[in-house]
Protein backbone atom coordinates (compact mmCIF):
# COMPACT_ATOMS: atom_id res chain seq x y z
CA UNK A 1 0.00 0.00 0.00
CA UNK A 2 1.39 3.38 -0.90
CA UNK A 3 1.53 6.38 1.38
CA UNK A 4 -1.32 9.07 1.03
CA UNK A 5 0.14 12.11 -0.35
CA UNK A 6 -0.96 15.49 0.78
CA UNK A 7 -1.76 18.59 -1.56
CA UNK A 8 -3.14 21.61 -0.43
CA UNK A 9 -5.70 24.13 -2.32
CA UNK A 10 -5.46 27.79 -1.38
CA UNK A 11 -9.04 28.53 -2.47
CA UNK A 12 -9.64 32.27 -2.40
CA UNK A 13 -12.64 34.76 -3.90
CA UNK A 14 -11.29 35.57 -7.24
CA UNK A 15 -11.22 39.10 -9.54
CA UNK A 16 -11.50 40.95 -12.87
CA UNK A 17 -8.36 42.61 -11.66
CA UNK A 18 -5.49 40.27 -12.74
CA UNK A 19 -2.92 41.82 -10.18
CA UNK A 20 -5.72 41.12 -7.23
CA UNK A 21 -3.94 37.21 -7.18
CA UNK A 22 -0.36 38.14 -6.53
CA UNK A 23 -0.77 37.89 -3.05
CA UNK A 24 -2.60 34.69 -3.07
CA UNK A 25 0.05 33.46 -5.53
CA UNK A 26 2.73 34.86 -3.37
CA UNK A 27 1.11 32.39 -0.43
CA UNK A 28 1.58 28.95 -2.86
CA UNK A 29 5.41 30.02 -3.61
CA UNK A 30 5.98 30.18 0.58
CA UNK A 31 4.10 26.60 0.47
CA UNK A 32 6.44 25.47 -2.10
CA UNK A 33 9.47 27.12 -0.22
CA UNK A 34 8.56 25.46 3.52
CA UNK A 35 7.13 22.24 2.09
CA UNK A 36 8.71 21.26 -1.15
CA UNK A 37 6.91 18.16 -1.74
CA UNK A 38 3.51 19.16 -0.95
CA UNK A 39 1.59 20.63 -4.52
CA UNK A 40 0.16 22.95 -4.07
CA UNK A 41 -2.64 24.77 -6.50
CA UNK A 42 -4.40 28.44 -5.91
CA UNK A 43 -7.98 27.89 -7.26
CA UNK A 44 -10.97 31.00 -6.98
CA UNK A 45 -14.81 31.02 -6.62
CA UNK A 46 -14.99 32.99 -9.66
CA UNK A 47 -13.36 35.59 -12.90
CA UNK A 48 -10.12 34.21 -11.95
CA UNK A 49 -9.14 30.51 -13.09
CA UNK A 50 -8.37 27.83 -12.20
CA UNK A 51 -11.73 27.05 -10.23
CA UNK A 52 -11.92 24.79 -7.59
CA UNK A 53 -13.01 21.37 -9.15
CA UNK A 54 -10.11 21.97 -11.49
CA UNK A 55 -7.07 22.64 -9.35
CA UNK A 56 -8.21 19.60 -7.56
CA UNK A 57 -8.28 17.19 -10.48
CA UNK A 58 -5.03 18.54 -11.46
CA UNK A 59 -3.73 17.09 -8.16
CA UNK A 60 -5.39 14.31 -8.30
CA UNK A 61 -4.01 13.13 -11.54
CA UNK A 62 -0.85 13.92 -9.92
CA UNK A 63 -1.43 11.43 -7.88
CA UNK A 64 -2.56 13.00 -4.64
CA UNK A 65 -4.87 10.88 -2.48
CA UNK A 66 -5.45 13.95 0.56
CA UNK A 67 -6.41 17.38 -0.54
CA UNK A 68 -6.86 20.25 2.25
CA UNK A 69 -8.67 23.25 1.08
CA UNK A 70 -7.26 26.33 2.11
CA UNK A 71 -10.34 29.00 1.98
CA UNK A 72 -8.19 33.00 1.87
CA UNK A 73 -11.33 34.51 3.61
CA UNK A 74 -10.66 36.73 6.48
CA UNK A 75 -14.48 36.11 7.49
CA UNK A 76 -16.58 33.53 6.91
CA UNK A 77 -19.57 35.31 4.94
CA UNK A 78 -22.13 33.63 2.49
CA UNK A 79 -18.72 32.25 -0.13
CA UNK A 80 -17.58 30.45 2.33
CA UNK A 81 -20.27 29.20 4.72
CA UNK A 82 -22.77 28.31 1.88
CA UNK A 83 -20.96 27.96 -1.44
CA UNK A 84 -17.78 26.01 -0.12
CA UNK A 85 -19.30 23.29 1.29
CA UNK A 86 -21.68 21.91 -1.56
CA UNK A 87 -18.81 22.63 -3.81
CA UNK A 88 -16.33 20.16 -1.96
CA UNK A 89 -19.10 17.61 -1.60
CA UNK A 90 -19.36 17.62 -5.23
CA UNK A 91 -15.50 17.06 -5.12
CA UNK A 92 -15.98 13.81 -3.32
CA UNK A 93 -18.57 12.45 -5.40
CA UNK A 94 -16.54 13.27 -8.39
CA UNK A 95 -13.19 11.48 -6.83
CA UNK A 96 -14.20 8.81 -4.79
CA UNK A 97 -11.26 7.85 -2.52
CA UNK A 98 -9.78 10.89 -2.10
CA UNK A 99 -10.05 12.84 1.12
CA UNK A 100 -11.48 16.17 0.76
CA UNK A 101 -10.48 18.80 3.59
CA UNK A 102 -12.40 21.89 4.17
CA UNK A 103 -10.49 23.72 6.78
CA UNK A 104 -11.92 26.43 8.59
CA UNK A 105 -11.14 29.95 6.72
CA UNK A 106 -7.91 31.25 7.37
CA UNK A 107 -9.73 34.38 9.11
CA UNK A 108 -10.39 31.71 11.75
CA UNK A 109 -6.66 31.41 12.43
CA UNK A 110 -5.86 32.56 15.96
CA UNK A 111 -2.07 32.48 14.25
CA UNK A 112 -3.68 35.13 11.50
CA UNK A 113 -5.38 37.22 14.45
CA UNK A 114 -2.36 37.62 16.30
CA UNK A 115 -0.36 38.49 13.07
CA UNK A 116 -2.59 41.17 11.87
CA UNK A 117 -2.90 42.91 15.01
CA UNK A 118 1.29 42.64 15.27
CA UNK A 119 1.22 44.48 11.81
CA UNK A 120 -1.26 46.79 13.15
CA UNK A 121 1.28 47.42 16.00
CA UNK A 122 4.57 47.70 14.26
CA UNK A 123 5.89 50.90 14.87
CA UNK A 124 3.75 51.91 17.88
CA UNK A 125 6.00 51.17 20.54
CA UNK A 126 3.42 48.96 21.82
CA UNK A 127 4.96 47.30 24.89
CA UNK A 128 3.20 44.09 23.60
CA UNK A 129 5.81 43.26 21.22
CA UNK A 130 8.44 40.45 22.10
CA UNK A 131 11.23 43.06 21.58
CA UNK A 132 9.69 45.19 24.09
CA UNK A 133 8.70 42.49 26.18
CA UNK A 134 12.54 41.54 26.45
CA UNK A 135 13.93 45.30 27.13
Amino acid sequence: MSTPQAALVLFAHGSRDAGWRQPIEAVAEQVRTLAPGVPVRCAYLEWTAPDLPQAVADLVAQGATHVRVLPLFLGVGRHAREDLPPLVQALEQAHPGVVIELMDAIGEHPAVTRLLASIGLEGLGAATTTRDARA
